[in-house]
């Protein structure tokens, strides 16, 4: 049986896969410190408890583009075939695991991971808040750039050269 590892970088594991940020059924039984198939086994019993937003099958192709991003070969070695295909949990669904693993690691590192997703999307809010002011610098500056260039074209004309007097003919007019 695997030993939970201490104050994993979970930040690292966390993919996304359908528009929502997910850990795998294996990063998670090992940061639970329990094999891959008791945890797959347990959210089996208690499927009541893991709506499609807490957790969900990865389909084939999932899997393999998840197995080869994973894997520094893009081929799969001998015994390592996708026989059952992972399944991801949203941060709902990693504390809904840790209540049905029903053990003191797993209650620990589920606080850890939930906070670390929490951590992460305070994060992406301040990414979205900069972005937002930058947005809105931007639009001050073209403005800004809009009545620089109206006061361009009035300042041409006055810019150019003035243009040369005729010159005087010498002798006598005809």
């Amino acid at each position: 049986m695997p030993k939970p590892t201490p104050a994993p970088d979970v930040q690292s594991l966390v993919l996304t896969l359908r528009g929502k940020r997910v850990l795998l059924d294996s990063d998670l039984a090992k940061l639970y410190g329990v094999p891959t198939k008791q945890l797959n086994q347990q959210v089996r019993r208690n499927a009541a408890k893991f709506p499609a937003d807490f957790a969900f099958q990865l389909n084939l192709a999932e899997a393999v583009a998840v197995m080869r991003s994973r894997s520094q070969n893009a081929t799969l070695k001998r015994g390592q075939n996708i026989k059952y295909r992972p399944y991801a949990f949203t941060d709902y669904g990693v504390i809904q695991v840790a209540n049905v693993l029903n053990s003191d690691a797993a209650t620990a590192m589920s606080i850890y991971v939930v906070r670390s997703f929490m951590q992460m999307r305070e994060e992406l809010l301040t990414g979205a808040t900069i972005l937002k002011r930058l947005a809105e610098i931007d639009r001050t500056l073209l403005e800004h750039d809009a009545a620089l260039r109206t006061i361009w074209r009035e300042l041409q004309p006055l810019l150019l050269p003035p243009p040369e007097p005729p010159k005087r003919r010498i002798g006598f007019p005809s």
